[in-house]
């Protein structure tokens, strides 16, 4: 009942949704990621992915079965992540017996060779394009397809409601390799990042009673402002010090502390108030990954995750040597285990969620592959 409540309270309020660019595009997601996002508790139908209202996707992947119905085809989609069930319609035309596109091919035929030798009969040409046409909408196992449609919970089973799909002819896989390339690039500058209108506490008023810009609606644009600045200029460690003139064009605009705040955000070279943004800023950097300490000390010393060669020479090495074991040969190595592995290697704090956005970018450089939700190996 708790986590129910917790994941509704972290929903953007329906009314928003119109506001965030993902809610009306078909998103591009990994099938994985479309088993597992929640289904939002304001509007039934609709799910949300790191708090992105979704309702309409569009994949890519090879059919491994398929199931043929009086009115739809339903496909069995594998794009290496998982597998979803996708419901295609058929169109109208293409329920007629096949003995009358052979009929009407016949009859075609013989109108061509009646006509002038070399002359363009608009019915045979015709009769071609709805063939291929055809064939373009009836798949076998082993095809790739392209689907478009909306998300649907059926039995407990979650599956896509076709409003657009066709067969890809990829002889040489550059589609499949050029797409595989484009989805880690739209996780890290759109689905990753937070809803546009959400950058505090959902629901929340972006202002203050006095007109001033509330305190989560300006932690929001000093999160995006310090995580823009280390991805590109490629920071790989830093101290708070080497940061803080990052906040200062937000401090005019923070309202007043209160006491409690004064106290344990005072410093002894910037105003508390800017300390205590900055503070707040960086926890919430580490919470999602982006930053870690390897060593906690009196010292605060952040390490980018992404840029940090060290971490990612460690997974990619513990990964490398125990893929190699008999227990971790079949599926790879868990993620409880490389977590595990790495931090008596390398660090005791680094948390889940930093090895988890090494891993991803790990994976975008083909250094390593998933081969389930948890299990890695290498190439």
């Amino acid at each position: 009942m708790e986590a129910d409540q917790a994941a509704s309270e972290d929903e953007p309020p329906s009314l928003l949704w119109g506001l965030d660019p993902v809610f009306s595009a078909f998103a591009r997601l990994y099938i994985k990621d479309i088993l597992l996002m929640r289904e939002s508790r304001q509007v039934p139908g609709i799910y949300l992915y790191k708090s992105h209202p979704i309702f309409q996707v569009d994949i890519l992947g090879t059919v491994v079965f398929k199931r043929e119905r009086e009115d739809f085809y339903s496909y069995g989609v594998d794009d290496g992540t998982g597998v979803i069930n996708c419901l295609c319609w058929k169109a109208a035309k293409w329920k007629e017996p096949e003995e009358s596109f052979k009929a009407g091919g016949r009859a075609a035929s013989s109108s061509s060779a009646a006509g002038p030798s070399g002359g363009f009969n608009i019915e045979e040409q015709l009769r071609r394009l709805r063939q291929a046409q055809r064939g373009a909408s009836m798949l076998e196992i082993g095809d790739l397809l392209r689907v478009r449609g909306s998300v649907k919970t059926s039995r407990g089973q979650r599956e896509i409601m076709s409003s657009n799909f066709y067969k890809v002819s990829d002889p040489v896989m550059a589609l499949q390799i050029s797409w595989m390339q484009e989805l880690p690039q739209l996780y890290r500058r759109c689905y990753q990042k937070p809803f546009p209108l959400s950058d505090g506490e959902p629901g929340t008023s972006a202002t203050t009673a006095g007109g001033q810009p509330s305190f989560s609606s300006l932690l929001g644009r000093a999160t995006q402002t310090l995580r823009d600045f280390l991805r590109e200029k490629e920071v790989r460690r830093f101290r708070p010090y080497d940061v803080e003139h990052l906040l200062l064009p937000l401090v005019p605009q923070l309202p007043p502390l209160t006491g409690s705040e004064q106290a344990s955000a005072a410093g002894p070279s910037v105003p508390s108030h800017t300390r205590h943004l900055l503070s707040e800023t960086l926890r919430i950097l580490q919470q999602e990954g982006t930053l870690f300490r390897r060593v906690l000390s009196q010292d605060e010393l952040y390490h980018v995750t992404e840029q940090d060669k060290d971490l990612l020479m460690a997974i990619r090495d513990v990964i490398q040597q125990d893929s190699k074991r008999q227990k971790y040969a079949e599926k790879g190595c868990h993620i409880l285990h490389i977590l595990s592995s790495v931090r008596r290697r390398y660090s005791q704090s680094l948390s889940r969620e930093a090895l988890e956005v090494a891993l991803r970018f790990l994976e975008s450089s083909s250094d390593i592959i998933s081969t389930s939700n948890c299990h890695y190996t290498v190439v």
